[in-house]
């Protein structure tokens, strides 16, 4: 028997009418054979609900510190309510079935709570029961801590606690249900051209999820990506009986067709800071990001440029949109100390990559984004490279007519259903 594990987000597990469709999918893979552990989030909104209570008992609520453990103990509440609920469904389907908390696999983690990190899952506990044709319901999100209390991975460590299982019992793979039948060649709220994709590759992915894709959490991908484990996204509104074919996410040497170009990924989230009149000289760039860095506040596209002065620089970044305040609140008042003129920032700017492994091995790719963006008037502002990704970023203004044009430039407007067969 073929060890499955299977997670389904918060809309997947909405309510009960949800819960128990999600029984039927779980009951498909049982009666195939499969030893099965399920991991589940929350209900949709609940974690929300959750943390606003904790804010609410934290007087006033800035007090509430994110890595404190009575937080971690209250939202961890929500995936346990969830693995409670379809455990007792699956047992009224005559299946045997029970919940697990995150403590009891156990799945170790270190003392960061509110944003722990896994070190460990024992996997003989749980192995030992699914074999056995137990049904695992697992709670999402959460582990023990050194302290010998809950921690939670942060948001969408679901996807993290999935993953980090699948590796620990050797599944043959870890199939994510979502509200989305699989991974798109862009945002199909953006064109009508957008097409499922029915491979991709492990970096493809991580550099998705990093640049703001919301079909799986960064963290997830990491792990499936270290252990090799192959991670299906599939739909939780297909019916049971007839699941889609969705999209599988596996090492690149899988994939027999690469394609140039795999996603045009646009990133709404973002904000620039441009430090004006910097001096020129060891230390000044260090000690801008030492500071960003000390107060957890994470930075992209760096571009330092000449000043106009002679002897200084000026130099720019990109930061998500909500760390901006933070981001210029901390540069000014380390200004006497980095020796600046000025600071400038703008909200109004968007991200806009194209990825694919097929770059490794095909020249054009950058000449081809900058001819297309060019030709309908898009400036860009800032440039990044990696060797399966460019991003540039432009103004918000334009992105979604650049996500169109992109997606044309490099062919991935063409007929059929999805990519990459």
């Amino acid at each position: 028997m073929a060890r499955i594990v299977m997670k389904f987000g918060g809309t997947s597990v909405a309510n009960m009418d949800r819960i128990r469709a999600v029984s039927a999918i779980v009951k498909r893979e049982v009666d195939a054979g499969h030893s099965v552990a399920v991991v589940v989030s929350a209900m949709s909104g609940e974690t929300n609900r959750l943390v606003g209570l904790c804010k609410e008992a934290g007087e006033p609520a800035s007090s509430l510190d994110a890595r404190d453990v009575e937080y971690d103990a209250v939202v961890a509440s929500g995936e346990q309510v969830t693995s409670g609920l379809l455990a007792i469904v699956m047992q009224s389907l005559g299946y045997r079935a029970r919940s697990w908390h995150g403590w009891q696999i156990a799945l170790r983690t270190d003392n960061a709570h509110g944003k722990a990190r896994i070190e460990s899952v024992d996997e003989e506990t749980i192995g030992m029961a699914i074999d056995g044709g137990e049904v695992a319901v697992v709670a999402g999100f959460q582990g023990i801590a050194p302290d010998g209390r809950i921690a939670t991975l942060g948001r969408g460590g679901s996807d993290t606690s999935a993953v980090a299982l699948a590796a620990a019992i050797g599944a043959e793979r870890c199939d994510i249900y979502t509200d989305v039948d699989g991974v798109y060649t862009t945002d199909p709220r953006l064109t009508k051209h957008a097409r499922r994709i029915e491979k991709i590759s492990f970096e493809e992915m991580l550099e998705m999820a990093s640049l703001g894709a919301k079909v799986l959490q960064t963290r997830s991908v990491e792990l499936a990506m270290a252990y090799k484990v192959p991670v299906r996204v599939l739909s939780s509104f297909d019916p049971p009986d007839a699941p889609g074919p969705g999209t599988l996410i596996c090492d690149e040497d899988d994939i027999v067709e690469k394609n140039i170009v795999t996603t045009v990924t646009p990133d709404f989230d973002e904000a620039t800071v441009t430090i004006l009149a910097v001096p020129d000289e060891p230390g000044r760039a260090a000690g801008i990001f030492d500071a960003l860095a000390a107060a957890n506040i994470n930075i992209d596209m760096i571009v330092q440029s000449s000043s106009r002065e002679s002897g200084y620089a000026n130099i720019s970044f990109t930061t998500k949109e909500n760390d901006l305040q933070r981001a210029v609140d901390v540069l000014t008042g380390e200004q006497p100390v980095i020796g600046f003129k000025a600071l400038q920032s703008d909200r109004n700017v968007a991200k806009v990559s194209v990825i694919g492994v097929g770059m490794k091995s095909h020249a054009g790719v950058a000449a081809t984004m900058f001819r297309t963006l060019a030709e309908k008037g898009i400036n860009i502002q800032n440039i990044s490279t990696s060797e399966i990704k460019i991003s540039v970023l432009i103004n918000a203004d334009a992105a979604e007519y650049a996500v169109r044009v992109l997606h044309e430039a490099y062919g991935l407007d063409g007929p059929g259903q999805s990519a990459r067969t």
